[in-house]
């Protein structure tokens, strides 16, 4: 196998807590449950936590296959490299192209509940006691430049404080919520509350299938659980350390969320009224911290809410640099957007993928005179619809490697775990377009959608974009990937 081009290798010596932190950080667990569930009160009203449920059996089935394929290839493309490795060259890069997209939304959401829950943190803290709608944008902009800055140091530094500052926000949202559930159980919460089951039985008026048009904003809270996999040429244990962070992260959302959201809706009540305050609600521990603790938590939550969504848009910027690293390195060697700075990052890679969120940023504010918390939710579905379809076509090309190749390393009964995955993920990407939305919401589909197909037309045209560098190997020490033919 040809030696690395110089300039072109990242750096080894990241720890599996690290990996974990990537993957924490851009799952953001305190920020997504602070905001997310609001979106799937809207379709199901008090059944949040059985979307979050049905949401957590779906990542856990993707995560088996991120984690064998994790054993097998190391890359910091992601699925860029897995899909190539098992679908083909040109199906990898649209693969990575697409899931770069979802990096990029992402970062917008992020990036914009950091602006919406610090702005609330200034104003309910007396230190901005009136201020103007565009103040949270001020606040996420600020937050992006921040962003680029620490995505260019290595990421050593970088994970450390996404898991430092995730870990303190998580730790205070639980104890907010084992004091509501003591509340519940003892009868003294406001408006009088009790805990109930129903909490995952939806209304006798609400279609069960409904539930699955929710689950996307309860994949929006998983979303990233994988991001440890762009680390694959980092970790110092790869074939080890990154499986168990992303298995380890996907066990750990499931419990927080489901228990989380469960605490959330019963501290708000299951009732018409209490359903109505939820999604009205502009930080939901936050002011279940007020009600339930004493003010000062709901203004400490929400403030912490803020940090996490700031370290949620960094990893972001972190995965999407990679995978637009990859990309390139790929496509056009050591040169442009493919080569590292000397500290083993890349940095010009990190400044499109920033520009790249502000660009959307100011589309959906100057272009279309969105509010944040429009500019929130629309990012995040069309984001999600993404990150979908790259998850049914990861898993397809898992299935094909694992179970219909020579190299087959698995029980075959293995196979039942990918297609359920495929079935959870059909049926919620189908959920979501049929019947097709009105409204505003029509766009998040065309979008997506545009976004994949920009990708396709692009290799389709260019094939040179999904040539594989002659120095890598994806499948083996005595295989040798070529450029496909065009």
């Amino acid at each position: 196998m040809p030696a690395p081009l110089p300039g072109n290798e990242l750096r080894r010596g990241l720890s599996v807590w690290q990996a974990v932190g990537l993957s924490i950080a851009l799952m953001a667990p305190s920020m997504a449950a602070n905001i997310n569930p609001q979106g799937t009160a809207t379709s199901v009203g008090r059944a949040v936590p059985l979307a979050f449920l049905i949401a957590t059996v779906g990542v856990l089935l993707v995560a088996y296959v991120f984690v064998r394929l994790c054993q097998r290839f190391q890359h910091t493309g992601s699925v860029y490299a897995f899909v190539a490795a098992t679908l083909g060259a040109r199906a990898g890069t649209v693969a990575g192209w697409s899931l770069m997209g979802t990096y990029c939304f992402y970062g917008v959401v992020t990036s914009t509940a950091a602006g919406i829950f610090g702005t609330s943190f200034l104003q309910t803290s007396g230190i901005w006691p009136n201020p103007p709608g565009w103040a949270p944008f001020l606040l996420s902009c600020l937050a992006l430049l921040l962003v680029w800055v620490l995505t260019a140091i290595p990421v050593r530094g970088g994970t450390r404080v996404l898991l430092s500052v995730e870990g303190i926000t998580v730790a205070l949202i639980l104890v907010v919520s084992v004091a509501v559930l003591v509340h519940l159980f003892a009868g003294t919460a406001p408006g009088g509350p009790r805990p109930t089951w129903d909490v995952f039985r939806v209304t006798p008026d609400t279609d069960a299938s409904t539930v699955f048009l929710g689950a996307v904003f309860g994949f929006l809270s998983f979303a990233g659980f994988e991001a440890a996999a762009t680390l694959g040429e980092e970790a110092r244990e790869p074939r080890r350390d990154i499986p168990r962070a992303i298995l380890g992260t996907a066990i750990f959302g499931g419990g927080y969320f489901v228990f989380v959201t469960a605490v959330e809706v019963m501290g708000f009540g299951t009732s018409p009224a209490g359903v109505a305050a939820f999604t009205r609600s502009s930080s939901l521990l936050g002011e279940l911290g007020s009600r339930y603790v004493g003010a000062w938590v709901g203004d400490l939550i929400s403030l912490g809410a803020a940090v996490s969504a700031f370290g949620c848009a960094l990893a972001c910027s972190v995965g999407g640099s990679r995978l637009l690293f990859a990309l390139s390195r790929d496509a056009a060697g050591e040169r442009g957007l493919g080569r590292v700075t000397r500290a083993g990052t890349p940095a010009a890679a990190a400044v499109v993928v920033v520009l790249a969120m502000y660009a959307i940023v100011a589309v959906f504010a100057l272009g279309a005179g969105s509010s944040a918390m429009d500019v929130f939710l629309a990012s995040g579905t069309i984001g999600t619809l993404i990150v979908l379809a790259v998850y049914l076509v990861t898993t397809l090309g898992a299935i094909r490697l694992l179970f219909f190749t020579a190299a087959r390393a698995v029980p075959r009964y293995e196979i039942v775990v990918p297609l359920l995955a495929l079935v959870v993920l059909g049926y919620t990407v189908y959920r979501n377009v049929v019947p097709y939305p009105t409204g505003t919401g029509a766009v998040f589909p065309l979008v997506a959608g545009g976004w994949i197909v920009l990708g396709i037309i692009a290799v389709a045209l260019v094939p040179r974009l999904s040539r594989f560098a002659l120095c890598e190997d994806l499948t083996g020490p005595s295989a040798q990937r070529a450029a496909p033919t065009s």
